[in-house]
């Protein structure tokens, strides 16, 4: 191959596939919040990028919480809002997210649980994981 073949792939070679949580995620669409808040979920919203390598870190820590506890994916509704689509939608605004690897847990009251904003800790993912679980299983 030469050198300016490979330097042009280069790019696309890069490119990391998109690493999609263990656990059952429904893909955002205008009004699905208000649909499930409605249905009394707690929702664990991942304003999510394919290409944003922070919220890689996020879905991998994501994925070995949920691995390790099942009752997290249980009790809670994981949806995926696609940063590049829905990061400036209305959602957004009321939400006041402020940029893409952004995690809000939001209980069926409405109430905002808590966030993070391009957080990676284990520990700072699960605290908002933990209290999530707590407001849906009532133990909060």
């Amino acid at each position: 191959m030469h050198r300016r073949t490979l330097l042009a792939a280069l790019p696309i070679a890069l490119v990391a596939p998109r690493l999609a949580l263990a656990v059952t995620e429904v893909p955002y669409v205008p009004g699905l919040i208000d649909q499930r808040l409605d249905a009394g979920e707690t929702l664990f919203v991942d304003f999510f990028a394919p290409w944003c390598g922070t919220c890689q870190v996020q879905r991998r820590v994501i994925n070995a919480l949920t691995e390790a506890n099942p009752a997290y994916e249980q009790n809670l509704t994981f949806v995926e809002v696609d940063w590049d689509t829905y990061g400036r939608s209305e959602l957004g605004m009321v939400l006041k997210i402020p940029r893409r690897s952004t995690l809000v847990a939001i209980g069926p009251d409405r109430r905002e649980i808590g966030r993070i904003v391009a957080g990676t800790a284990e520990a700072e993912i699960k605290a908002l994981l933990d209290a999530a679980l707590a407001v849906a299983t009532g133990t909060a």
